[in-house]
């Protein structure tokens, strides 16, 4: 008998089932992923790196942790909450501008080194002492995504505290959202002023800022009802980003944890749709199984299914 026989007379008889079987388990084995056109984000996470960052007046399992280590643990548990197919990217922020560190990569591909490249961001890699948030950092965080193309996103982690301080008259001299890129300024830190730490250029503390040591508000720029000025101190300024949110067409909430990330990564407003490769090897073992089951089944079991009687009836 031929081989192509053989091959028939497995199919033909009464136990297709199992060769059947057989070829859908290689199948599973052997697919490839297939591209499948999806609703997907790609996400530039920023990081706002500037000493104010260092203030310890947020806590991870009650004990008090700085505002960049918060951020960094929350995004790193949110990584793990991101489907297949997103894409997230790292920058740092400080001075005036916000610096590319990593463009948004498939996170299911790149979970490893995302998270390694994650825990390096912290103030070591800070290049000033001095931070325009609004103007500076936003507008070339804005400018990044741009630049990176295919509907990238911003994602902006800061406390809000700009060094020198942003004067009432002060106004924003650009657009800083010509392009109409998507996005949210997420807050992290505590409602009361407290110093801030100082450290050197090797990232070792030096005690506190002073008021001395730091630009203050003018007192003719000051409402008669704030007082005298502390620059010296700092505390999330939730207010100021909401406001710069809506100056920008972003939005703005204040960091919790890692849904407050998540969610955000998530949001509809920063889907595009393109194909993703998806892993699809579970529809032929779902089918083999199905054929085993119904090979294997008694055939009392078979023959009531097939009347539609209960089995124990």
């Amino acid at each position: 008998m031929s081989f192509a026989a053989r091959v028939r007379g497995l199919f033909a008889g009464p136990h297709w089932k199992i060769p059947a079987a057989c070829l859908l388990l290689a199948a599973a084995v052997s697919m490839p992923s297939v591209a499948v056109p999806r609703d997907t984000s790609s996400v530039i996470v920023t990081f706002d790196i500037t000493q104010s960052m260092s203030v310890e007046d947020v806590a991870m399992d009650g004990v008090p942790t700085s505002r960049i280590a918060f951020a960094r643990a929350a995004m790193r548990d949110a990584l793990g909450q991101l489907p297949c197919g997103s894409k997230v990217g790292w920058g740092a922020f400080t001075g005036q501008r916000t610096m590319l560190l990593l463009p948004p990569v498939e996170v299911c591909g790149n979970y490893d080194a995302l998270l390694s490249s994650l825990e390096r961001i912290d103030g070591h890699m800070r290049w000033t002492n001095w931070s325009r948030i609004a103007e500076g950092g936003v507008y070339s965080a804005v400018r990044a995504a741009q630049d990176v193309g295919h509907g990238a996103a911003v994602l902006f982690v800061t406390d809000g505290q700009e060094a020198p301080p942003l004067l009432h008259a002060d106004t924003l001299a650009r657009d800083i959202n010509p392009g109409g890129v998507k996005g949210w300024l997420i807050g992290v830190g505590g409602d009361e002023a407290v110093p801030i730490p100082r450290t050197d250029d090797n990232g070792r503390r030096m005690g506190y800022w002073r008021a001395e040591d730091v630009i203050q508000v003018p007192e003719q720029d000051r409402a008669a009802t704030t007082g005298p000025s502390h620059e010296e101190l700092s505390a999330l300024q939730g207010h100021y980003l909401e406001s710069v949110a809506g100056h920008i067409g972003f939005r703005y909430r204040r960091l919790t944890g890692a849904d407050s990330l998540r969610d955000a990564m998530l949001d509809a407003r920063l889907a595009h749709r393109e194909p993703v490769p998806t892993d699809l090897r579970w529809c032929p073992a779902l089918l083999a199984l199905l054929l085993l089951i119904w090979r294997f089944l008694p055939p009392v079991a078979r023959s009531r299914a097939k009347l539609g009687a209960p089995p124990g009836g």
